[in-house]
């Protein structure tokens, strides 16, 4: 998207479509952004325009104020724009009386009393221990990379590793006797994942039956071509085992990682532990799984508790 070079800088300079123009081309020509960034500063902008009160006419920069963008801002609100929506038209005004300023056309910047809407916070999906159960229940022995299945599916559970770090894992980072995994997280970094009885279990009988089939020691688990494991085919096996354990919501390997976490603070371990098992550099990543525990009680309650029922609940008394 090409806009004409003007006059702006000089011409009107306080006039806010001429302004908007200016900054349009200084974005063009100055920081080079592309024709989809340039599309959507244009749409923001023009949007703004449009959402301020008639009676500023003609619109110039100075007169604009915190109110008038607020305002803006909520009726793009009004109109169904959702907190992702209403963070990249904050920035986009940002950015546009940020290079006002700088440009000496305003000396009082209204934008920087806007605050970005906090985005909801999804919780993470996992699946209950009794799912958790059926889901390691299914590989068989007997079948063609039975026993792989069961060792990956063991070892994410019990380490709660990202499957990246599960597909990274060579012979080498694996102690059985003492039930540890090196693995290795974001950054390179380095931690000590937990592998309880049945993953060491299953990773030793996975181990063992593939020493008489390959010769390839580094990865710990292999493709049929006898490569290491991508994290794609990661996700296929465990949509193949989750249909056989009757489990049909949608799942990623990550889930069982939330699964961990999830179950870990429900059963008593602490928040900094589990970060720490995690991998999480800021406690505050972890937190989350505490809103999912805590929803997970509250059901509990619900279910359990005599009066957890909105319609169990006792009638309030009458005067």
């Amino acid at each position: 998207m090409r806009i004409r070079a003007t006059e702006l800088y000089y011409v009107d300079a306080m006039d806010l479509p001429k302004a908007i123009e200016g900054f349009l081309e200084h974005l063009y020509e100055a920081r080079r952004v592309s024709p989809h960034t340039l599309r959507a500063y244009q749409g923001d902008l023009a949007a703004l325009q449009t959402d301020l009160p008639a009676d500023l006419t003609p619109i110039l920069v100075d007169q604009l104020t915190a109110s008038h963008l607020r305002i803006h801002l909520g009726q793009l609100a009004e109109r169904g724009s959702g907190s992702s929506t209403l963070a990249r038209h904050i920035a986009s005004i940002r950015s546009f009386f940020r290079w006002l300023e700088e440009n000496g056309e305003i000396t009082t910047n209204p934008a920087t009393q806007l605050r970005r809407p906090k985005k909801k916070q999804k919780l993470p999906h996992y699946l209950e221990e009794k799912e958790i159960d059926a889901l390691l229940s299914t590989p068989k022995k007997d079948e063609p990379g039975g026993l792989r299945d069961q060792a990956i599916l063991e070892t994410l559970y019990s380490t709660g590793c990202r499957v990246a770090e599960l597909v990274a894992l060579n012979e080498t980072d694996l102690d059985c006797k003492q039930g540890i995994a090196r693995l290795r997280g974001k950054g390179r970094k380095e931690r000590i994942g937990m592998l309880g009885g049945p993953a060491v279990e299953a990773l030793e009988a996975y181990l063992n039956q593939k020493s008489l089939h390959s010769q390839n020691h580094g990865p710990v688990f292999l493709n049929r071509k006898d490569t290491r494991l991508s994290t794609r085919s990661v996700a296929r096996l465990l949509e193949k085992h989750l249909r056989k354990a009757g489990i049909h919501r949608q799942c990623s390997p990550h889930t069982l990682r939330h699964s961990f976490a999830t179950h870990l603070l429900r059963r008593g371990a602490d928040l900094r532990s589990v970060q720490e098992l995690l991998g999480h550099a800021n406690l505050s990543s972890t937190q989350i799984y505490t809103h999912v525990s805590i929803e997970g009680l509250r059901k509990l309650y619900a279910q359990a508790h005599p009066l957890g029922k909105e319609e169990t609940r006792r009638p309030k008394p009458t005067g």
